[in-house]
């Protein structure tokens, strides 16, 4: 690991990433959401999600989990505002809560085929 040679702050660059960290809270925010994100579980289902619209039922095939572990999977999700559900009759379709989040998977997944 390289470590500096000589200890001389550069003062506006450390004032500039200063500047670019978020406030606590919405750092909190941001580790929720990754922690969400780094269960397997989790982390299939927002990505089944990112191409189209699916119900528990859709879920639960895709995942090859029990429709009990994909609610309780979307219930984390759905606090954490990473997915959204809309009723239709008795069926409660699951997507995505905004192209941030389909962006921030097509991204991490680009990332690590690289």
């Amino acid at each position: 690991m390289e470590q500096c040679q000589e200890k001389i702050l550069h003062m506006s660059q450390v004032k500039r990433a200063v500047d670019n960290i978020p406030d606590a809270n919405t750092l909190q925010s941001m580790t929720d959401t990754f922690k969400a994100l780094s269960d397997p579980s989790r982390l299939k289902i927002v990505t089944a999600l990112s191409t189209c619209e699916l119900c528990v039922c859709d879920l639960a095939a895709v995942c090859g989990s029990s429709e009990s572990a994909v609610s309780h999977q979307l219930r984390i999700l759905r606090n954490l505002k990473i997915v959204r559900y809309r009723r239709e009759g008795k069926i409660v379709f699951y997507r995505l809560d905004d192209d941030h989040v389909k962006s921030l998977i097509s991204q991490s997944l680009q990332h690590v085929k690289e």
